[in-house]
């Protein structure tokens, strides 16, 4: 028989099986078991429908990683609304463009970021503003705790919700243009926090730390995974390196993700300490990490110096954005450790495919390139209001697949390693070079904490690559040394240009390195970047 998908099976089975389970840990240590949970989300969810949240509506939050986060992620679901949150590093012109194109009903704002609504609001739709410590908040906002005073603890009245229905609409970056609305519905959801909970091993005596922003696809779905599994969420505002590894400790961690930028700055914290940092509690910790592939070096320092576990895996926002992980003991007891920096095989139930230009596989050697294009339950509906650029990523030129813009190698085990973004791939004097293969490398020099490359004009080559570097604290190393040791593992052809060195790179909230802006400095000059779209 067919039973329909809903997002609220997570919540409903934490209640069930695990009423007195310690559900959630606020950033300030009060501890929440899933039946006050659910209390808490009732009495929101009563709360929202006075003030007008029905079936359809879309409520958007702006807020760090807190307990109110996921308790109105699951009021919204229970009044058949729409969850909408936000990334709190935009600007308020991107944060007004956002609420207008999913005409947002309510706003939910913690009072850290308030602020970037404030000069907006007489500029969007909604007629509802609630703060977290709004009296810390400048401007007309209903205070979140005031909000649940009084309201009943029992279940508010269900719509009749369709697994079809949409669930939450996460916004893409927009760096190169608007931010794009990837719908998901209760179907994609659902589907994805179960891939999820195989390929993380997600079990219901699991503590997991929220370093991950929970914006960021939804948690890349752990808000659904981590409560219907029945473990605890222990969440961190923002990520702070000696902070994760105290919460490790106290709480017993161990389960958490972080983009590999959270992995570098964890091992300078470590380092920086020469080492006298307790980084686990009594259990063994497992870290995911997604993004750019972590350098071998990272991965070293991480499972050997920490004694924790990296499962790499890899998607978009979507994807939601599981789509391939390399977590599979098999192949890594068969090909070493350093399988690890590969993105993987298909995740289950998802079909992987790397393709050329005119749709068709690309040999399966390991050194062909081909766009990865996807399908799968847990791919996104659409894009919201954008009918056109929604049916051109999923037929450009497969029918029916997601394009991720990703270009890989496959190899026989049907393991995919990411050589690039298409838009990165510099083509230096009709050479393709791998921005990325570039990053391992100089990952792995012990002067540099971060690393991009990016293209920069050439007269003779049309670009060619720029390395930019952050080099690591006390550290001092020179143009000529990072050159001279890159010339030890990669093609002459594929050498920077130069090295320019940096105190900071752009990062996304989830620390991805901002390439378009860096690469804005340099072609601001230029009609257009050669090689590019």
């Amino acid at each position: 028989m067919k039973r329909e998908m809903r997002t609220l099976d997570f919540l409903d089975r934490a209640v069930d099986l695990y009423d007195d389970v310690t559900g959630i840990v606020a950033h300030d240590g009060t501890e929440y078991t899933y039946a006050e949970v659910n209390e808490r989300v009732n009495r929101l969810a009563h709360a929202l429908a006075e003030r007008g949240v029905s079936q359809g509506s879309r409520v958007a939050v702006l807020a760090p990683n807190t307990h109110y986060f996921i308790e109105t992620l699951y009021a919204t679901s229970k009044l058949g609304g729409v969850f909408v949150p936000l990334n709190y590093r935009l600007d308020p012109a991107k944060i007004e463009y956002i609420l207008n194109d999913c005409d947002a009903s309510t706003i939910i704002a913690d009072h850290a970021f308030a602020d970037k609504v404030e000069p907006v609001r007489d500029g969007v739709p909604a007629e509802t503003f609630v703060g977290y410590e709004a009296d810390r908040i400048e401007g007309d906002w209903e205070e979140y705790a005031t909000l649940l005073d009084g309201q009943p603890t029992a279940e508010p009245d269900r719509p009749d919700i369709s697994e079809d229905d949409d669930a939450s609409i996460n916004y893409t970056s927009g760096t190169t243009g608007d931010p794009k609305g990837v719908v998901r519905t209760h179907r994609t959801e659902s589907w994805h926090a179960l891939v999820l909970n195989q390929h993380m091993e997600i079990r219901d005596d699991d503590t997991y730390l929220w370093t991950l922003p929970m914006f960021h696809c939804n948690g890349w779905g752990h808000t659904y995974a981590i409560t219907g599994t029945g473990g605890t969420h222990v969440c961190q505002r923002t990520f702070d390196a000696a902070e994760t590894f105290r919460r490790v400790r106290e709480y017993d961690v161990s389960f958490m993700c972080g983009a590999p930028t959270v992995l570098n700055k964890l091992v300078q914290h470590y380092r920086a300490n020469d080492g006298e940092v307790e980084t686990q509690g009594d259990r063994d910790v497992r870290i995911a990490t997604a993004g750019s592939a972590p350098a071998t070096a990272t991965i070293e320092r991480v499972e050997d110096e920490f004694g924790w576990r990296i499962i790499h895996i890899y998607g978009l926002t979507e994807t939601a954005p599981v789509i391939t992980t390399s977590n599979s003991p098999r192949r890594i007891a068969e090909r070493g450790r350093d399988l690890k920096v590969m993105q993987g095989a298909a995740a289950l139930c998802t079909e992987i495919r790397v393709v050329d230009d005119d749709g068709a596989d690309v040999p399966r050697d390991g050194s062909t390139i081909g766009e990865v294009v996807v399908r799968g339950n847990q791919v996104m509906d659409r894009y919201l209001n954008k009918p056109e650029i929604t049916d051109e990523a999923f037929n450009a030129k497969v029918e029916g697949y997601f394009h991720t813009g990703d270009l890989a190698t496959w190899d026989g085990d049907g393991m995919v390693q990411i050589m690039d973004r298409r838009k990165d791939i510099i083509i230096s004097g009709g050479e393709n070079i791998s921005s990325i293969e570039l990053e391992d490398a100089l990952y792995d020099h012990p002067g540099v904490q971060k690393a991009a490359v990016i293209p920069v004009p050439s007269e003779e080559w049309g670009e060619t690559p720029m390395a930019i570097v952050v080099p690591t604290p006390g550290s001092e190393p020179t143009e000529r040394e990072i050159l001279d040791f890159l010339r030890e593992h990669v093609a002459s052809y594929k050498l920077p240009a130069g090295v320019d060195f940096r105190e900071r790179l752009p990062e996304t909230a989830t620390g991805k390195i901002q390439k378009y802006e860096l690469r804005k400095e340099y072609w601001e000059e230029q009609e257009r970047m050669i090689g590019q779209e």
